[in-house]
C-alpha cells in the first residue's frame, strides 16, 4: 500500500560527502526495500573504500574549523539543525515510514518530536563542560583541565530506530567539536541521508557525513587508519567485530548492542496495568527494540491471572500498513528479520504455550501477530536469545531472590523493570539488578537528560545526558609553573 508523502521520494538516494549527495565512486547500488510490501521501491550507493577514503577526508578537513569553534557557534549550529528537522518534521515522518514500515501516527508523534529534542538537548550540552577547577594542587604550580573533542569519529547506526539512532549518535558528538562519518544500516539509509542533507544546509561542509553500503563498506568504516573513535548501535556480534577492528589501531570505542530485558511482576503489582504497559513496550515498534518489555518473570501466585491479562492486551495490539490509524505496529524490518523471528517461534520446545498470537500475518510484507509464549524456561532459546519482534516470552517465580536470579541470568544487561506496588521491593530490585536501566512500574520511556547504555554484552559506553557527551570528549592537564 503506499504511503502518502509531502513530495515525491527519491528513486535513487545518494551519498552526502563534504556537504555534496555523491553516488558511490564505482557506480554500485543497492535496493531498499518497503517492508510493508517486501518490494523495492529506490536505490542506495553500495559504497566502498574510494568512498570512506572521501568521507574521512570530508571530515579531516572540517576539524580543525569545528573542532575549534567556540561552543556557543556548535551550540548554534545544533540548534539550527534542530529547527531545520522542526520544520520539515512532515517529511521526515514519510521517509522513514515508507522505509521501515512504522506507523505514520507514531513516528509522528514519538520520534521526530524527541529527535528534535535531543538535538536541543547537545545543543545546550555543548556550553557546559565539566571540569575540576583551576588551582594549585602542587605548591608553586596551577593546574587545569581542558576538555577537547575526540576528533574524526566513524559511527554505525542500526535499521529499528534509523533517525533517532542517527540522532542518538551525531548530536553529541557534534556537540563536543567532533566531525563525523555516519554509515546507517543497508536496509534504512533514507532518513540519515535526509538528514545529511539538511545538515549539510546549516553546518559547515564536512562536519556531518553520510555513505551507505552494506556489511563491508561497515568494516571499511571502523577497520579505517583516520577516525579516533568508531561507536555503533548494533547486534553483539557485529559489536564484537567493530571492538576487534578498532583495537588494531588503538581506537575509542562506544558500543550500545542488544539486549533482554527481565520485566519482572510481583504479586503486589496491579496486574491490569502491568498488562498494558508491558503490551506497549513490548510491541512498540514490531518488539525491534534493543530495550523491549519481551522477558516477563511473573511471580507463581499471579501467573494464571496476569498471563490472561497479557493475552487480551497482546490480542489488542494490531498490526498493519504504515497509514492505518488503528494499527499498534508496522512489519519487521526485512526479510531476513521475518525469518528469524518465525524460526524462534518454530523452534519452540514442547513445553511452551503460545497463548496470543504466533504467527505471520498475510503473504505481503514482513507482518508478525503480537505474540505471548507461557511455560517456558531458563535455559530456552527464547529466553536467552534476543528475538527482536513482537514475542513476550513469560516465566515464574517463587520468591525475590530467585527473580533475581532469573533476571540477571543472560548475557545482555542494558535494560529491565520492576513491577510492585512496595517501595522497599522496588529499590532492592533497582540495587540487585544487572542492568544499565531500571524501570519501576513502567518500561521504555527516555528522556534526553538520563544516560542510556548497558553493562556485560550490551556493551559500554553510554547515549543520551551529559555521559554520553563525555564519552565524545577527551581530557587534558595542563599545568604552569609561577613565573615560568
Amino acid at each position: 500500500m503506499e504511503v502518502p508523502v509531502s513530495k515525491p521520494l527519491p528513486d535513487v538516494m545518494l551519498n552526502v560527502i563534504g556537504g555534496e549527495r555523491r553516488p558511490a565512486a564505482d557506480g554500485r547500488t543497492t535496493d531498499v526495500v518497503d517492508p510493508s510490501t517486501g518490494q523495492a521501491y529506490a536505490q542506495a550507493p553500495l559504497s566502498g573504500a574510494a568512498d570512506v577514503d572521501a568521507a574521512y577526508a570530508a571530515a579531516s578537513a572540517a576539524f580543525p574549523g569545528w573542532g575549534g569553534a567556540t561552543p556557543a557557534e556548535r551550540q548554534l549550529g545544533l540548534l539550527r539543525l534542530a529547527d531545520a528537522v522542526e520544520a520539515r518534521a512532515d517529511e521526515f515522518v514519510a521517509v522513514e515510514s515508507r522505509n521501515t514500515g512504522k506507523p505514520l501516527h507514531l513516528t509522528a508523534t514519538d520520534e521526530v518530536p524527541p529527535c528534535v529534542d535531543q538535538l536541543r538537548f547537545f545543543a545546550g550540552a555543548a556550553r557546559v563542560l565539566d571540569g575540576l577547577s583551576a588551582g594549585e594542587y602542587m605548591a608553586g604550580h596551577t593546574s587545569w583541565v581542558r576538555r577537547e573533542p575526540v576528533g574524526v569519529v566513524g559511527q554505525v547506526t542500526p535499521w529499528n530506530y534509523p533517525l533517532m539512532m542517527a540522532i542518538w549518535k551525531i548530536a553529541p558528538a557534534l556537540a563536543a567539536g567532533n566531525t563525523v562519518v555516519l554509515k546507517p544500516s543497508d536496509t534504512t539509509p533514507a532518513s540519515s541521508l535526509l538528514l545529511a542533507e539538511v545538515a549539510a544546509e546549516v553546518l559547515p561542509a564536512g562536519v556531518l557525513n553520510v555513505i551507505c553500503g552494506d556489511r563491508d563498506t561497515g568494516r571499511a568504516l571502523v577497520s579505517h587508519p583516520r577516525p579516533d573513535m568508531v561507536a555503533i548501535t548494533g547486534s553483539v556480534r557485529a559489536g564484537s567485530q567493530v571492538a576487534e577492528a578498532a583495537s588494531h589501531g588503538l581506537k575509542r570505542v562506544h558500543l550500545e548492542l542488544g539486549g533482554k530485558a527481565p520485566v519482572i511482576v510481583f504479586p503486589d503489582a496491579d496486574l491490569a496495568n502491568a498488562a498494558e504497559g508491558i503490551a506497549a513496550a513490548g510491541y512498540y515498534n514490531a518488539g525491534q527494540d534493543c530495550t523491549a518489555a519481551t522477558r516477563v518473570l511473573v511471580h507463581e501466585k499471579v501467573h494464571d491471572e496476569f498471563v490472561a491479562a497479557l493475552a487480551e492486551a497482546a490480542r489488542g495490539q494490531r498490526t498493519g500498513p504504515p497509514d492505518d490509524p488503528d494499527v499498534a505496529f508496522g512489519p519487521v524490518n526485512n526479510a531476513h528479520q521475518l525469518e528469524r523471528v518465525t524460526g524462534f517461534l518454530e523452534r519452540l520446545p514442547d513445553h511452551a504455550d503460545v497463548v496470543a498470537g504466533g504467527g505471520r500475518v498475510g503473504d505481503v510484507g514482513y507482518f508478525v501477530e503480537a505474540t505471548v509464549v507461557d511455560g517456558l524456561r531458563q535455559d530456552d532459546e527464547a529466553v536467552q536469545d534476543e528475538i527482536f519482534g513482537p514475542v513476550i516470552t513469560v516465566q515464574t517465580f517463587t520468591d525475590e531472590a530467585e527473580a533475581i536470579t532469573r533476571a540477571n541470568g543472560v548475557r545482555y544487561g542494558l535494560s529491565s523493570s520492576v513491577w510492585t506496588s512496595d517501595h522497599g521491593t522496588a529499590l532492592r530490585m533497582s540495587r540487585a539488578l544487572d542492568f544499565g536501566v531500571v524501570w519501576i512500574n513502567t518500561h521504555i520511556p527516555f528522556v534526553a537528560e538520563m544516560p542510556h547504555g548497558g553493562f556485560k554484552q550490551s556493551g559500554y559506553g553510554k547515549d543520551l545526558s551529559m555521559y554520553g557527551f563525555e564519552d565524545y570528549t577527551r581530557i587534558k592537564h595542563v599545568m604552569s609553573a609561577f613565573g615560568a
